[in-house]
């Protein structure tokens, strides 16, 4: 008579090794362990998607590893629309967005980066290169009044060898960055590349060493990246926290569909200060009479706390958000 088949015991948490995610492509990750070591794993079943910045628990599985367990995340940075979700990072202090003076960055996309930040509790930072162009930076510095107004970080920046500024910026901008785990996000051309490669001078180096240890013959490059920053940390003997940059691909398009219309005041500060003192309840801020917030957007006769363009944004993506779910 045969032996009912017994499913392979599945390994304890004692007999697993921790690892941090540094990169991803697919089904394919690369794990660093505490000691500095990097190998290929691949997450155990299909539901178990890492991504960069993961903490797990993985075992060796031939001449690779094996992802078994996925450590609890602080936070989720990610971005869905009507087909996929795209998600960039996990357990960040901070959130870079870089844009640039010209061409003239989209607000929309902008407010939509600052959203998904707000939504799990990331503080964002907003840099705006090309300080060196002076008209082109002074208008699109203006346009970020009601953001510095909010209580944002704006850091003005000049990343162009070609036109070299007394102050560039970018020694200021590192003070927010030290000892914290910074995701770099924004749209292709702001110069996300530069300032990886200003703050880690071997990044093209290492982005060739994963790319080869990830291709291996039968793997693609990956599009998301970490790297230490030694030059920011501070003294191991003070116990001082690494810092990390992640290097993101560049956006066109930035979804929130995983965000409810109803929840979407509460993420866009101008306009959270101003929740609890409308007339009814489930007030939308869009029209309703005794509405806390419309009392707040500017006009020619009432300056506001909420400007006209900011109001206009909110306005459209809870339309947008709203019409996914019928």
């Amino acid at each position: 008579m045969n032996k009912p088949k017994t499913r392979p015991a599945l390994p304890q948490a004692h007999d697993l090794e921790p690892g941090l995610v540094v990169a991803t492509y697919g089904r394919h990750c690369l794990v660093e362990t505490p000691e500095g070591r990097r190998l290929i794993c691949h997450p155990r079943g299909k539901k178990n998607q890492v991504v960069v910045g993961d903490q797990v628990l993985w075992q060796i599985a031939g001449d690779e590893g094996s992802i078994e367990k996925l450590q609890e995340r602080r936070n989720l940075f990610y971005r869905q629309d009507e087909i996929r979700t795209k998600s960039f990072a996990a357990n960040l202090d901070r959130v870079l967005i870089l844009i640039a003076a010209d061409p003239e960055y989209s607000e929309s996309q902008l407010s939509r980066a600052l959203v998904a930040a707000e939504a799990e509790r990331i503080t964002p930072i907003i840099a705006l290169n090309k300080s060196d162009l002076a008209q082109p930076f002074a208008q699109a510095w203006e346009r970020l009044a009601p953001y510095r107004a909010m209580g944002y970080s704006v850091m003005p920046i000049s990343l162009s060898p070609r036109s070299p500024v007394a102050d560039d910026g970018v020694a200021a901008l590192c003070k927010h960055l030290q000892g914290l785990t910074t995701l770099v996000l924004g749209p292709s051309g702001s110069g996300k590349s530069t300032l990886i490669n200003r703050l880690v001078p071997d990044a093209l180096v290492e982005t060739g060493e994963i790319s080869l240890a990830l291709n291996s013959g039968k793997h693609t490059t990956t599009s998301t990246r970490w790297y230490w920053v030694p030059a920011l940390d501070g003294s191991a003997e003070d116990g001082a926290a690494r810092t990390a940059l992640i290097d993101s691909p560049g956006f066109q398009e930035f979804g929130l569909h995983h965000i409810e219309p109803t929840r979407l005041a509460d993420c866009m500060p101008d306009l959270r200060q101003h929740l609890g003192g409308c007339k009814f309840y489930n007030c939308t801020h869009l029209h309703e009479p005794g509405c806390a917030v419309l009392a707040q957007v500017e006009t020619a006769e009432h300056p506001g706390t909420i400007s006209v363009r900011r109001h206009r944004i909110y306005a459209q993506l809870f339309e947008e958000l709203g019409q996914q779910r019928w």
